[in-house]
């Protein structure tokens, strides 16, 4: 959540994404921060009893847009079209972009282009109001789930890439904690309502199964 960083991550990506105050979306997302602030993230991204799936999803999906934005934020300047001339997560995994609409064909990139494409492409779902409804009343559509789970596996491979090739950066800047905090949380998330294909989630298997062994 968006209080564990610092003054000094303020700086973000691209514009953070509000939750309009007021809103029933508003009031689960303070739900979420309190559960958070108890240390027990298996049970805070657990769904909230008699709450909708679509709408906690919703809610959880910006919130973690808002995270990796700061998160990316605090390393850009790390992350160049010389340091990182493709997007990739270790030597064995590399990621080329396609929205399916601006883009049909994947296309090779540097790193920061990748990155800027996602999150630019994340920002304009998460502004659809036929997709992610901000009023009471109105209903997700029904491809929802689907989008949410693409949203979610292209913010994963932020982190992938964040911690595969700037791991040292962000210790420099001491954001280490920050960053395996918000991992954790994203992680079990996706793993509580099954959002990302295990196959997806190679790249960090080996520190998923080491944040997972701490909880158990």
């Amino acid at each position: 959540m968006s209080f564990l960083f610092g003054s000094r991550s303020s700086k973000t990506f691209r514009p953070k994404k509000n939750i309009p105050e007021g809103s029933h979306q508003y009031e689960l997302l303070k739900h979420a921060e309190a559960t958070l602030g108890s240390g027990n993230l298996r049970q805070a991204v657990m769904l909230p009893e008699g709450e909708d799936l679509n709408e906690w999803i919703a809610v959880n999906t910006v919130d973690f847009f808002n995270q990796i934005n700061m998160l990316y934020g605090t390393i850009t300047e790390f992350c160049t079209e010389t340091s990182c001339s493709v997007m990739s997560a270790g030597p064995r995994y590399e990621y080329h972009w396609a929205d399916g609409t601006n883009i049909k064909k994947p296309i090779k990139c540097s790193a920061p282009k990748y990155i800027d494409y996602l999150m630019t492409w994340v920002q304009d779902q998460l502004d659809d109001e036929t997709l992610f409804p901000s009023k009471i009343g109105v209903p997700f559509p029904k491809n929802f789930m689907s989008v949410a789970k693409t949203i979610l596996k292209r913010l994963f491979r932020v982190y992938a890439h964040i911690y595969h090739q700037h791991f040292d950066s962000v210790m420099q800047l001491q954001e280490e904690a920050h960053l395996n905090t918000s991992f954790k949380h994203f992680i079990f998330f996706v793993q509580e309502f099954s959002l990302i294909d295990r196959r997806e989630l190679s790249p960090l298997q080996d520190l998923i199964e080491k944040l997972g062994s701490k909880d158990r």
